[in-house]
């Protein structure tokens, strides 16, 4: 039987300051924000609310992570590759297990983090259920090793281990985060430069700087941030000058902003219609050929996102800079069959505003070649559950290929095999499974590179996952602010030098 765990969608682990510069910022972050850093507080608009009771197991793992609360033992550079957070440094020392060098750190609540507290929180997270999906597939166990190492232990070698942790799903919390429920709090238990003091259900919170947080004071004060799911009303609050910093602005609002209040991104964010491939009328390939055959992707990135987008060219977009050269022809495809008005249950969700509007273009295009298409658009967290357990027969996602580990493979082993914890096409084709599982073994950068885009072809072989549209995430800035991160990977909006 398949697991279905909680999706990682939501974009986005703190990029420490020392790794601030690999990503383009929204200005200048060498100055003072104000005297011994006493910056104001920055008002924030987010897309999503927390839907999780801020879990760091699930999607609320990289709100946490945007806004500067929760960190790991690595986070991801500029280049995709592990880089220095909570550990210094790492080696691997045989082919099951990695030594992490600590760096001194505090937690929020004032404890230290040694090698058994951050031991005993990644042993938190792999006994989760449902387990983190940068765990997915991965046994792993930790234990301190000395002072300031922790050795971590995996069931089978794990070459990617250090990115994997990079995921905001494994940030370090201490203690008192865990309790005696089956909740995990992070208010006042991680260790970013913000502070989470309040939570106000799906409408706001408030945090305050971490004095002693290990890389030094942040500029800004504390974050005041609304859970705006609305776009148009998240862009309105910045123009009016309720809000510093609005994220995913939407394309049809983008044009209301000043040219210098607006940045837009690259993103390794996909949007793809999923097929389900295991029932209803798309576990026939020969229909999901004819679906392929009915899209015209082209229409997506120039009309529906008005330019703020690439066209589809597979699982990993131009964000994902080595995927072009190395990207093969789909394997596997099946002849087309006629649609013969087959009734498709089409859903999507409206967080992302221009999601419903490719949801109808698919709508129509899909009637066109002679399928009758019934669309369900509802709000993300009211459509999860439903799309994990497969009751769609089509689904219109747009999903950050790189957001759970940095490791290319991962999601594909997460998203299109047969026992992956995010597999909305419902997908288990033999083919896919073992080209993922030969990538998984490979250590090489590059050589890893090449059987993940083999595995790729295979994916798309099934027709299971026709890609639409890579994403660029347009974010509005005031003209005030500074020093705020725009992370292609989406998994930091602020860091410490983000200020106004």
């Amino acid at each position: 039987m398949r697991s279905h765990r909680r999706p990682r969608l939501l974009a986005p682990l703190l990029l420490v300051p020392l790794l601030a510069g690999c990503f383009a910022s929204g200005g200048d972050d060498s100055a003072s924000g104000g005297k011994d850093g006493d910056g104001a507080r920055l008002r924030v608009g987010l897309a999503f609310p927390p839907a999780e009771n801020l879990s760091p197991y699930g999607a609320d793992a990289t709100l946490l992570s945007r806004l500067g609360v929760t960190e790991g033992l690595t986070a991801l550079d500029a280049n995709g590759s592990a880089a220095p957070a909570l550990a210094e440094s790492w080696r691997r020392d045989g082919d099951k297990t990695w030594e992490f060098t600590l760096r001194d750190a505090t937690f929020q609540d004032g404890g230290e983090v040694t090698p058994a507290a951050v031991a005993e929180s990644l042993r938190h997270a792999t006994d989760a259920e449902p387990a983190p999906a940068a765990l997915a597939g991965v046994e792993l166990d930790a234990e301190a090793g000395g002072d300031r190492a922790v050795r971590i232990t995996t069931a089978e070698p794990d070459p990617v281990l250090p990115l994997r942790l990079s995921s905001p799903s494994l940030a370090i919390l201490s203690e008192g985060a865990y309790g005696k429920s089956d909740r995990v709090d992070p208010v006042g238990h991680a260790t970013g430069p913000f502070e989470l003091t309040e939570v106000n259900g799906a409408t706001s919170a408030s945090l305050d700087r971490f004095d002693d947080y290990w890389g030094g004071r942040a500029q800004a004060s504390g974050i005041d941030a609304r859970f705006i799911a609305d776009g148009t009303a998240r862009t309105n609050a910045l123009r009016t000058g309720e809000l510093d910093i609005a994220e995913a602005v939407p394309v049809a609002q983008a044009a209301s902003l000043d040219k210098k209040t607006r940045r837009d991104t690259a993103t390794t964010r996909t949007t793809s219609l999923l097929l389900n491939a295991s029932a209803g009328p798309f576990e026939d390939a020969g229909l999901r050929a004819a679906a392929r055959g009915a899209l015209d992707t082209s229409v997506f990135a120039e009309d529906v996102y008005e330019g703020y987008a690439d066209p589809a060219a597979g699982v990993y977009g131009p964000a994902v800079t080595w995927a072009e050269g190395k990207r093969t022809a789909p394997v596997g495809r099946a002849a087309a069959k006629k649609a013969g008005g087959a009734t498709v249950n089409l859903a999507t969700y409206d967080n992302r505003p221009e999601l419903p509007e490719v949801a109808q273009v698919v709508k129509q295009q899909l009637e066109k070649a002679g399928f009758t298409v019934k669309l369900t658009v509802r709000e993300y967290s009211r459509l999860e559950g439903d799309a994990l357990a497969g009751k769609f027969d089509a689904f219109v996602l747009a999903r950050n290929t790189l957001l759970d580990t940095g490791d290319p493979v991962a999601v594909l082993a997460g998203d299109y095999t047969c026992d992956g914890g995010f597999n909305i096409a419902q997908l288990c084709d033999k083919g896919v499974d073992r080209a993922v599982a030969e990538a998984e073994k490979i250590a090489d950068t590059a050589k890893r590179q090449d059987a993940a885009m083999a595995a790729e072809a295979r994916v798309l072989g099934s027709d299971a996952v026709l890609p639409l549209v890579h994403q660029r995430v347009i974010t509005g800035v005031a003209d005030s602010v500074q020093g705020m991160i725009l992370d292609p990977y989406e998994r930091t909006l602020v860091g410490t030098g983000t200020r106004r």
